[in-house]
C-alpha cells in the first residue's frame, strides 16, 4: 500500500509509478491511497482508475481522521507493506499501519526540507526506530535524514526517475526551431519561487527582452492570486500565462527553448528531471535537492536563491546566445537519459520491498 497526499505533487507521481510498476510486476500487487486534499482532482482520479490502477481516497481535513480511515482500508486490504511517502504522510500512515498491525512499514522523503515540530520529530525518530527501511529520493535527502537522527543502517537513497519514453519526441525538435519562450511547471506552494522568476521577467523587459512565460501547476489558490497580482503590478500581462494543471507537458517542454525551477528547497525534482528528457535549457535554483541533478555549467545553471538580477542576467544570456543555450539543453538532455531513467528507480525499490 502506497499512501501519499492527493495533492499530485512530485510525491504523488513517484507514488503512482510504483503503483503502476507494480501492475506488470509478478512479485508484487499495489494499492494507491490518496490523502483528499482541497486541490485533489476528481477528474485525474479517474484518470489513474481508467488506466487500471487501484486507487482509494481518505479525507485529510484532520489527522486523526486520516489515520482512522486508512487503518480500516489496511484491515480490508490486509497489505504486507505500508509505503508512507512525504511529510506529514509518512507520520500519518505508519501510525495507521501500526493500528491495523501492518508487519512492515517504509517511509519515503521527497524533501530535503519539511517543518518538524518538536513533537513531530520526536515521532518521526521513535516511529524509525520501528520502520523497515527510510528512503531519501536523493543523496541530499537521505543526509538531510541522517542530521535529523534517522538509523543510517535502514537510511537509504532511491533517486527518483521519470518515464523518459514520454519525451522519445524531443530529439526532433531542434533547439533552434523552438519557441524562445521559458516554462516554470510547479505547483503553486511554498516551496516553490514563482515570484523571484516573475521579477526577472520585469528586468528582461526593461532590457528589451520579452519572452513568453508559461506557468504550469495547479497549488494554493491564495499563491497563484499573489502571483498574478504581481503580473498585473508589473504589466506583464501580454507575456505570463497562467496554465493550471497541463495535460500535454511533454508537449509543452518540447516546443520551448528554456525551463526555470525557482524553487527553496527541494527532495529530487521530477519536473527538472522532465524538462531535461525534453532538452530544454534548464536554470534552477541553487539549493538543497537541486544539486547533482545535472551537472552545472555543462547541463545545466544553478543560480542564487530569491535573486531575481541573477536569473534575469541567466535568461539574457540564453536568449541572446542560442548556441550556447543549445548546447546546455543537448548536455542536458544526455544526462538525464543516462541518470534519471524510472525503470532504474522502480527496480530498486522492487528489490527494496522484495528484501524485508
Amino acid at each position: 500500500m502506497h499512501f501519499v497526499t492527493g495533492g499530485f505533487s512530485g510525491a504523488t507521481q513517484v507514488a503512482i509509478d510504483l503503483v503502476a510498476a507494480a501492475a506488470d510486476s509478478p512479485q508484487i500487487e499495489a494499492v494507491l491511497v490518496l490523502r483528499r486534499k482541497k486541490t485533489t482532482d476528481p477528474a485525474r482520479v479517474q484518470t489513474l482508475r481508467d488506466r487500471g490502477l487501484e486507487v482509494e481516497l481518505v479525507p485529510g481535513w484532520f489527522h486523526w481522521l486520516t489515520i482512522w480511515a486508512l487503518a480500516r482500508l489496511c484491515r480490508r486490504w490486509r497489505p504486507d507493506v505500508m509505503v508512507a511517502h512525504g511529510f506529514p504522510e509518512h507520520l500519518i500512515g505508519r501510525w495507521a499501519a501500526r493500528a491495523a498491525w501492518v508487519p512492515l512499514q517504509v517511509q519515503v522523503e521527497h524533501n530535503s526540507r519539511e517543518r518538524y515540530s518538536p513533537f513531530k520529530l520526536w515521532q518521526a525518530r521513535w516511529l524509525a526506530r520501528r520502520t523497515a527501511r527510510i528512503v531519501g529520493v536523493s543523496e541530499g535527502v537521505r543526509e538531510s535524514l541522517l542530521e535529523l537522527g534517522m538509523p543510517a543502517e535502514r537510511t537509504v537513497a532511491i533517486p527518483n526517475g521519470i518515464d523518459l519514453s514520454r519525451f522519445a519526441g524531443a530529439e526532433k525538435r531542434l533547439y533552434e526551431e523552438r519557441a524562445p519562450g521559458i516554462v516554470m511547471s510547479a505547483r503553486f506552494a511554498r516551496q516553490k519561487d514563482q515570484i523571484t522568476l516573475i521579477h526577472a521577467l520585469a528586468l528582461l523587459k526593461k532590457r528589451g527582452l520579452v519572452p513568453k512565460l508559461h506557468l504550469a501547476g495547479a497549488g494554493k489558490a491564495s499563491l497563484r492570486a499573489r502571483a498574478e497580482t504581481l503580473v498585473r503590478d508589473l504589466g506583464l500581462g501580454q507575456q505570463v500565462w497562467f496554465m493550471g494543471h497541463h495535460a500535454e507537458l511533454p508537449e509543452l517542454l518540447m516546443s520551448q527553448q528554456i525551463f526555470v525551477l525557482a524553487t527553496h528547497w527541494e527532495g529530487m525534482p521530477l519536473a527538472l528531471v522532465e524538462a531535461m528528457a525534453a532538452g530544454c535549457a534548464c536554470v534552477a535554483s541553487e539549493v538543497p535537492g537541486v544539486e547533482g541533478v545535472f551537472v552545472p555549467g555543462r547541463s545545466g545553471l544553478l543560480v542564487p536563491e530569491r535573486d531575481p538580477q541573477a536569473l534575469a542576467d541567466v535568461l539574457e544570456r540564453l536568449l541572446l546566445e542560442p548556441g550556447y543555450a543549445a548546447g546546455l539543453a543537448s548536455e542536458a538532455r544526455l544526462h538525464a537519459m543516462r541518470h534519471h531513467d524510472r525503470q532504474l528507480m522502480m527496480r530498486r525499490y522492487e528489490q527494496l520491498l522484495l528484501s524485508i
